[in-house]
Order: C-alpha cells, then sequence, then structure tokens
C-alpha cells in the first residue's frame, strides 16, 4: 500500500471502491471509515502462507471494510509488510496503527513496553517504513495503565502530557493524521482532549463494561469508540460473551451465531462504536462482516443490557 493522501468515497454509505460499508458508515476524526472493520493482529498466524494472508486482506476490501488495525510489534512487522503489499491506493484503506510497545521476538511475551517520547518517535518511523506510508492516517499511543497486558516499570512509567506532546508534534510533521489512545484510563482521556484525540481502543465488551463512562464521553465528544477483546475470552481469566445463556438463547432465536449477537450488541449499544475484530480465516471474516445485518429490537436489546458486567478490578490475571 503506497496511499498517503486520506482516502475519499463517492458517498459516504458505500467505501472508495464503491462497495457499500460493512456495518454502515462510521468515523474516526474526520475520516469516514465502514462500522466494520479488522484487527490484523492475528495475521501473524499466517506467516508460513503468506498468499492466503494477502488473500484474506483483498477479501476484506472486497466485504466492505476500509478501516484495518495495525502495529509494528505484530509479527515484528510481518502483518505490516502484508499491509502495505495487499492493499492498494485506490482501495481507500484507512491504517490505524499504534506506538507504545516495542517488538520483542525473543522475550517471555511478544512485546515490551516503549513508553518514552523518542521510543514513541522510533515506533512511527518503523511503522511508516514498514506500511510504505509518508503518514499514517492515525496513530493510537498505547498507555500501559490498565490489566491485562503489559504494566509500566521504571523508565517506562511515562507522564502522560509527555507523551501527547510527541505525538502533536508528529502530528504536526505530518508523520500522521491523527491521534487516538488505547488502555487507557477516564482521567487520561480527559487530560488528553485539548491534544484532540480521535478513537479511544479499551477492553470493552457486553460482559466487561467498566467504562461505560467513558464510552459516554467520548460518544459526547465525538470520539470514536474501539473496543478490543469485544467478546471477551483473550485472556482465560476473562468471561466469555459467547458463554452467556442471554446470548445464546438470543443467536439461536435470530438464527446467528453467538459472536455475531455479542458484536451486535456493541454496536447498537453506541453510535460511535467501531469494530475491529480480528481473524486469520476467511470463513469468520465474513462472519464478523455479517454482523452488520443482525438486527436488535428494544426486547433483544434490553435481554443483553441486563447481562451481568464482571468488573476488572476483581478478575486476577496473576
Amino acid at each position: 500500500m503506497t496511499a498517503n493522501s486520506s482516502p475519499s468515497s463517492p458517498s459516504p454509505q458505500r467505501t472508495a471502491t464503491g462497495v457499500p460499508r460493512a456495518g454502515g458508515a462510521g468515523t474516526i476524526g474526520d475520516l469516514t471509515v465502514s462500522r466494520i472493520g479488522y484487527g490484523a493482529m492475528q495475521l501473524e498466524r499466517l506467516r508460513d502462507d503468506r498468499d492466503a494472508a494477502i488473500a484474506l486482506l483483498r477479501r476484506v476490501v472486497e466485504l466492505g471494510v476500509d478501516h484495518v488495525d495495525t502495529a509494528q510489534f505484530y509479527g515484528n512487522g510481518f502483518v505490516n509488510g502484508l499491509i502495505r503489499d495487499a492493499f492498494r491506493p485506490e482501495d481507500g484503506v484507512v491504517v490505524v496503527s499504534k506506538v507504545g510497545a516495542d517488538p520483542d521476538p525473543d522475550g517471555p511475551f511478544p512485546m515490551r513496553p516503549a513508553q518514552r517520547p523518542e521510543q514513541l518517535r522510533a515506533s512511527v518511523e518503523e511503522n511508516l517504513g514498514s506500511l510504505g506510508l509518508d503518514c499514517i492516517p492515525v496513530v493510537n499511543l498505547r498507555r500501559l495503565d490498565t490489566q491485562p497486558g503489559l504494566r509500566a516499570e521504571g523508565d517506562q512509567v511515562v507522564d502522560l502530557d509527555d507523551q501527547l506532546a510527541e505525538m502533536t508534534a508528529l502530528r504536526d510533521e505530518g508523520k500522521i493524521g491523527a491521534i487516538g489512545l488505547s488502555a487507557v484510563t477516564l482521567d487520561g482521556v480527559r487530560r488528553a482532549l485539548p491534544a484532540g484525540i480521535v478513537c479511544v481502543q479499551n477492553l470493552y465488551s457486553l460482559v466487561t463494561r467498566d467504562d461505560e463512562e467513558m464510552l459516554r464521553l467520548c460518544t459526547e465528544e465525538q470520539i470514536a469508540w474501539v473496543p478490543f477483546f469485544p467478546l471477551g475470552g483473550a485472556f482465560p481469566q476473562l468471561p466469555k460473551v459467547t458463554d452467556e445463556p442471554a446470548v445464546t438463547a438470543l443467536a439461536k432465536t435470530l438464527g446467528r451465531t453467538p459472536a455475531q449477537v455479542g458484536l451486535a450488541w456493541l454496536l447498537h449499544h453506541a453510535p460511535n462504536t467501531l469494530l475491529i475484530p480480528g481473524t486469520a480465516d476467511i470463513g469468520h471474516l465474513e462472519a464478523n462482516v455479517a454482523t452488520g445485518t443482525v438486527e436488535l429490537d428494544d426486547a433483544a436489546m434490553a435481554a443483553l443490557d441486563a447481562v451481568e458486567s464482571r468488573p476488572l478490578a476483581e478478575i486476577s490475571f496473576g
């Protein structure tokens, strides 16, 4: 992919290739994107079958998805390279990357904290190189403030204001188009508002709704809400949306899968929600995109809203 300008399309309801947007139209900053996007992290599973990975990304475009989430630390640049090679300028794909961690392929975890301002800048440069771009449309600053996952220690404990100053400088230099936040607290979002953030990525699903107040703030401020682990279960300790009796019962009634019902609840729950479910399987990709056609009436939403949310603070991640 070599496109360096903001993608455009002839109609807000269609992508640049003329395909109806998956899940309808949403916005991230001043960009119009499909509400159902694609999270590319799992593409690393196809490291030994590059052709299959490229084919999956081409299918993403065919299905009306034009919002793809990635990071340099996904497969140590492997996933970014796939995105660079699979997408064409005329596809109009909005690539959203993230900084705040570096690849650590030989470590106990495939990434390590990289929170210092100079590390954020270096990561942006690495993303630009591996993606083949002059400007990344949106870059999320991945904080390490919340469970589960990496936590900052020592010189990796960096004040948010110092990080935002570096991100703003990168935006002013034209290396990134807009700034987002990931794994952030409510106080962090409030502090970042003056920087003009366009999206927030946090762990959030039907069964882990700790950030409801943050979601309301983002809705009021017209900031895109991009939940990760949208079905829970990514860590063994996390509850799974698809295990909930209310979800499985409704799925049976609608002739849908429990995963589709869980994702559809997110779309119906807040108008600024953008989904980025990830998969390395084209069949699962197609099922995720079909979530956009799931209709939930008031009774269905009431049944799902009544599902218990388990506070993350009460979950031990060891």
